[in-house]
């Protein structure tokens, strides 16, 4: 049966990671490290993933994980979403794991760095554009040559900047392929580009005649790369979803607090329209976030749940981080106020992993309506 309900233990885990967010991650510092040669917070990373445990909950604990499952790792998603803290989770702990994880465990070559990713010891990236849909064509812009080398240029990739082992989908002469490689080797050359996202960046991936593990080939390659793709759409929808409580959250007690005329602000009845019209919006964003996830733990349903999920959340979370921004009025325009944040980050995640409209294509021929 279907529970989109959140259990004790999920309720635990959001306590936990939301109490570390709120006493690491507050407005004031996200926006002052924007500003440095420094975006992501590795302290607060290490922290999340290896301290909490948060990077290895959907890994098997006989591969050093904590054996849960992606409603776990959907309760981390949402925080994110609340704090929009900069940390690697989505290319790390969600895209470079699952992608792994649908491989051969069995074997060394995969085992090995899933256990470091489990633990938070190594930093992960996938790489893809970040605008990359599930069901897209196996990327061939990076070649494998017969000696198992890799060259090729792979744009836009989350959290590239600060992986330390990189999983690359190749095409070689066997076909596609997946193969992992060290960020810092030879020939690896990783270059930060402008992110509309300040708190989640993307770089671009070139390798010249790199060294390389083959984890995967043939048709479990491009099956992984899509599990890993339709995985962190899913999971991506509880981050929309945690953008949007923030947004409702956040507005609603300014509107408390701010007086015109002799009166709250809340009170006026235009006002409270808006409002009930998110808290209507964030009920089903929630329900389709939570839909999603617990799909992907069972294995049940997950192509339509997915698609429902992205189609449905990404302009939820965009809308509302823009009704924060203007119910906010004059100080939700300026810089130091952290509405911007959110509104980037909600921009961000309506492009990465397809679009609505992607997503609401590749629903129709599950549900049977026409094109």
């Amino acid at each position: 049966m279907t529970d989109l309900l959140y259990s004790e233990v999920e309720e635990d885990l959001r306590a936990s990671v939301r109490d570390l967010f709120k006493d690491r991650a507050e407005p004031a510092a996200l926006i002052a490290r924007t500003e440095t040669a420094e975006p992501y917070d590795l302290k607060l990373w290490r922290t999340l993933a290896a301290d909490l445990g948060a990077a290895g909950l959907a890994v098997p604990e006989a591969l050093g994980g904590h054996g849960a499952s992606a409603r776990e790792v959907a309760v981390v998603m949402e925080e994110l979403g609340r704090s929009v803290a900069p940390v690697p989770y989505l290319g790390s702990a969600v895209l470079a794991t699952s992608a792994l994880l649908a491989a051969d465990t069995s074997q060394a070559e995969v085992a090995e760095p899933l256990g470091k990713l489990a633990a938070g010891t190594l930093i992960g990236a996938l790489a893809i554009p970040l605008s990359t849909a599930p069901g897209a064509e196996f990327p061939s812009t990076v070649t494998a040559a017969a000696d198992g080398t890799l060259s090729g240029q792979v744009r836009s990739v989350v959290d590239a900047s600060v992986a330390e082992l990189i999983v690359v989908p190749a095409v070689g002469p066997d076909g596609p392929g997946l193969y992992t490689i060290d960020a810092s080797a030879a020939g690896v050359t990783v270059t930060e580009a402008i992110s509309l996202d300040l708190t989640r960046r993307i770089a671009d991936v070139t390798v010249e005649n790199v060294a390389a593990k083959r984890v995967a080939g043939g048709s479990v390659a491009a099956s992984a790369l899509d599990t890993a793709l339709v995985t962190a759409a899913g999971l991506l929808a509880s981050e929309q979803l945690g953008i949007a409580e923030w947004a409702l959250t956040e507005t609603v007690r300014y509107l408390k607090e701010r007086y015109q005329f002799g009166r709250q602000v809340g009170s006026f009845q235009s006002l409270k329209h808006r409002l009930a019209n998110l808290y209507t919006d964030l009920v089903n964003a929630r329900a389709t976030a939570r839909y999603a996830a617990d799909c992907l733990a069972s294995g049940d349903d997950v192509a339509i749940a997915v698609a429902v999920a992205q189609a449905r959340n990404s302009p939820i979370a965009v809308h509302a981080a823009e009704e924060a921004i203007q119910l906010h009025g004059g100080i939700g325009m300026t810089w130091e106020h952290p509405a911007h944040l959110y509104l980037k980050r909600a921009k961000s995640d309506e492009i990465a992993l397809g679009t609505p409209g992607r997503h609401r294509a590749a629903l129709a021929p599950l549900i049977d309506l026409p094109a």
